[in-house]
């Protein structure tokens, strides 16, 4: 018998349920249309075996990608255009992974290409089908106030009143309702709301709302260091049937999209973690090294003509190196082709040094019109081609594609003292190219705004890695990242 999700409690429509939906969903139609797309091709409804595999094993691929790519996130059914977008992706990752199985296992020959491509672009179409008619239900439900978490909150002092605020903030785009508050100090609290929400009662009239299938979510919002009148609150909503979380103290509300963890038994608010851990770590460091290689095996050519017309331009080094901070603050040496006349090298305003040389007196960055640097630097800086030798410290380990560009040792330390979150940049590995470059913020930071506005990209970046924002960032330097108007 079907299922009736318009007949159920709201519990049965949970993000969590959905969502388990969507995916089950997604397996069946990459079934589905592999028979029909062999049917149509064959005027067979069974699938050889061999078939059979390959239709199991997308299954299991896809779900592993789709996941990663973000389509499992209860959010994104709220947008058809980021939906779409994940999905080509992700689909086209799943085909792909398919071509290099059938490649590497010698097994391409034998199946219908037809087929294939049948098979693929059905089940893509299919796809966006099932998320459009998904959007559709969840607007009427939303219509029909069945998607809407109903809220109570225990606490009518500055505990509540502060999660009140942020709530109602946030209420539109996380479908939330206030049903009221509810205190048991009514002696000490005679208002009749709190902030526009009704003060309902004590906890008893509360435990009667909740047997009436009222309430969803109960949040108590009190100091935890009140632990025995907590604790006493919890037994007592812990005999009817609903979600009970506790708000938190007033640090909470600078935590943002934070996790607790558990810790010998105790649950623990993670607060920072290290960027770039587990299996993220060495993703990337596979991405940097794959790509670095591939990379330099194609510009190598590039490599030698700028080398020569370098030698050409102006006497001196091809190369200059830099001490720059790198990972952790340990400092690392970074590769560029040389940009500047020569004879400027010793000289403190330098933006750089020749081979060899260290310099950690006050270095200015290069500006417009900078007497120091050559005709032919101007167009390797303007056009990002003196950042190539950088493609080495990549394979090196001291660098990654993707990153906050590292600054000279002395603008490191003038600039932490502009920005207080300017270290944070440290806690993964510098880049040839970064989030901030490809908003525009390279180049010269001659002001605190522009400043300020890197290292906030930076940190987004950082608390945001993915390998898909690495290849995105990757193909906007490609198209629009190697030329811009702040590099000089």
């Amino acid at each position: 018998m079907a299922l009736n999700l318009t007949s159920v409690p709201t519990a049965a429509r949970s993000p969590a349920v959905l969502l388990g939906m969507v995916k089950f969903a997604d397996g069946a139609l990459i079934g589905l249309t592999a028979v029909l797309s062999y049917w149509s091709r064959h005027g067979q409804q069974e699938l050889p075996g061999r078939y059979m595999l390959a239709a199991v094993l997308c299954i299991l691929i896809a779900f592993q990608v789709f996941h990663f790519v973000g389509l499992y996130k209860f959010s994104i059914l709220n947008t058809l255009t980021s939906q779409v977008t994940k999905l080509a992706m992700g689909w086209l990752i799943v085909g792909l992974s398919l071509i290099a199985v059938m490649f590497f296992t010698k097994t391409a020959e034998e199946f219908s290409r037809v087929w294939a491509g049948t098979w693929l672009t059905s089940a893509f179409v299919c796809f966006v089908l099932l998320r459009i008619l998904l959007l559709l239900r969840l607007r009427s439900w939303r219509r029909q106030g069945k998607l809407v978490s109903n809220i109570a909150i225990v606490g009518a002092g500055e505990y509540g009143s502060r999660l009140l605020a942020h709530l109602k903030a946030n209420m539109a785009e996380n479908s939330l309702n206030i049903v009221g508050v509810f205190d048991d100090r009514d002696t000490r609290i005679p208002r009749k709301d709190l902030d526009g929400s009704p003060i309902l009662g004590d906890t008893d009239d509360l435990i009667e709302r909740c047997r009436r299938e009222e309430i969803d979510l109960v949040i108590i919002a009190l100091p935890w260091s009140a632990e025995s009148r907590l604790v006493a609150i919890m037994n007592k909503i812990r005999q009817v049937p609903v979600d009970l979380q506790l708000a938190p103290e007033r640090v909470g509300f600078h935590l943002f999209d934070r996790q607790f963890t558990n810790l010998a038994g105790l649950p623990m608010l993670t607060v920072f973690e290290r960027p770039l851990s587990g299996w993220n770590y060495l993703i990337k460091a596979f991405e940097d090294r794959l790509l670095a290689l591939i990379i330099l095996t194609l510009i190598s050519p590039l490599l030698i003509f700028i080398a020569i017309a370098i030698k050409l331009d102006s006497p001196g080094p091809i190369l200059f190196r830099q001490k720059r901070f790198g990972f952790n603050n340990n400092v690392i040496t970074v590769w560029k082709f040389r940009t500047m006349y020569h004879h400027d090298a010793n000289r403190p305003m330098q933006d750089g040094a020749v081979v060899g040389d260290e310099i950690d007196d006050v270095v200015p960055q290069a500006s417009r019109s900078d007497v120091r640097v050559t005709k032919l630097g101007r167009f390797l800086r303007r056009s990002s081609l003196d950042e190539l030798p950088q493609f080495f410290n990549v394979l090196q380990g001291s660098m990654s594609i993707v990153g906050p560009r590292p600054h000279a040792i002395a603008h490191n330390t003038q600039f932490a003292q502009s920005v207080t979150q300017y270290y944070a940049r440290h806690r993964v590995k510098p880049g040839i190219t970064g989030w901030a470059q490809v908003h525009g913020y390279r180049g010269e930071t001659d002001t605190k705004d522009k400043l300020e506005m890197r290292v906030k990209y930076d940190l987004y970046y950082i608390d945001n890695w993915s390998l898909l924002l690495d290849l995105k960032i990757i193909l906007t330097t490609i198209f629009v990242g190697f030329t811009n108007e702040n590099a000089y």
